[in-house]
C-alpha cells in the first residue's frame, strides 16, 4: 500500500493500515502512524494479535518525512513469520514461536482495513497533547494497493488447490541483505519494544537472553528476537 501522512500539526491523529479478523477472538496485525506536532517526527506503531490479544508493541521513527511524498508499507504474513516493510526495508520480523508456547496467528482468515480516526487519549505523548481541531480536516492519502494472498471461501483457502511455486511468499523469509537492513533499522530507528519494557512486563531479562536468545536467534540484538518470546 502507498500511503501519503496528515502533514503540519497532525496530534492525536491515526492513520492506519491493517489485516484483521472477525469475532470476539480476533488475530489483527497492525501498522499505525501515530501523528506530530509540525516538525517532529511520526511514529510507526506496530503490532501483532492472537485471539484477541495483543501487547506487542514495537515502535519506530522513519528515516524521511512521510508526509512529503507516497511511500510503500507492506506485510508479509505467512505461516512461518510476519515481516513489516517500508519501502522494501524491513523494520520488524514477528516469526512463529509456537514450540516455544507463543501463539502466532495462522488459523483465521483476514481482512484489509484503512483508517483515519481520533485517538488524543494515546497517540501523542502518551494521550499528554490533544488533536487540534483547528488544524481539521486531516488528510491522508492511500493509492496503489497491491495483494497476493489466499482467497477463502466456503471454509477453504484458494491456496490448498495451487502449487507452491505459485505463491512463493507462503515460504518467503529475509535474505542476507534484508537481514542485515532490518539489523540497520533496530539499531537506529527502534524507539519502543514491549520485550525490553520492564516496568509493564516484569520479567528476568537476564534470564531470557541466557537461555533463549542464543538457541533460536544468531544475531546480536536481542530487540529483534525477544518481540517473538513473550505470549
Amino acid at each position: 500500500m502507498n500511503i501519503k501522512l496528515v502533514p503540519g500539526n497532525s496530534v492525536g491523529t491515526v492513520t492506519t493500515y491493517y489485516l484483521r479478523s472477525e469475532g470476539s477472538t480476533w488475530d489483527e496485525i497492525d501498522f499505525e502512524f501515530l501523528g506530530n506536532l509540525s516538525g517532529d517526527p511520526y511514529i510507526v506503531h506496530t503490532n501483532v494479535y492472537t485471539q484477541g490479544k495483543g501487547d506487542k508493541e514495537q515502535q519506530f521513527y522513519l528515516w524521511f518525512d512521510p508526509t512529503k511524498d507516497f511511500h510503500t508499507y507492506s506485510l508479509l504474513w505467512n505461516p512461518q513469520r510476519i515481516i513489516f516493510s517500508v519501502d522494501g526495508t524491513p523494520i520488524r520480523e514477528f516469526k512463529n514461536l509456537e514450540s516455544k508456547g507463543v501463539a502466532f496467528p495462522k488459523s483465521q482468515p483476514m481482512r484489509v482495513y484503512s483508517s483515519l480516526w481520533n485517538a488524543d487519549d494515546w497517540a501523542t505523548r502518551g494521550g499528554l497533547v490533544k488533536t487540534d481541531w483547528s488544524q481539521a480536516p486531516f488528510t491522508a492519502s492511500y493509492r496503489t494497493f497491491k495483494v497476493d494472498a489466499c482467497v477463502w471461501s466456503s471454509g477453504k483457502s484458494s491456496c490448498s488447490s495451487t502449487s507452491p511455486s505459485q505463491n512463493s511468499w507462503l515460504s518467503q523469509e529475509l535474505d542476507i541483505t534484508s537481514q542485515q537492513r532490518l539489523k540497520w533499522v533496530q539499531k537506529n530507528y527502534m524507539i519502543y519494544n514491549y520485550c525490553t519494557d520492564t516496568k509493564r512486563f516484569p520479567m528476568d531479562l537476564a534470564l531470557i537472553l541466557d537461555l533463549v536468545l542464543p538457541s533460536i536467534f544468531p544475531y546480536d540484538n536481542p530487540c529483534i528476537i525477544l518481540p517473538c518470546v513473550r505470549s
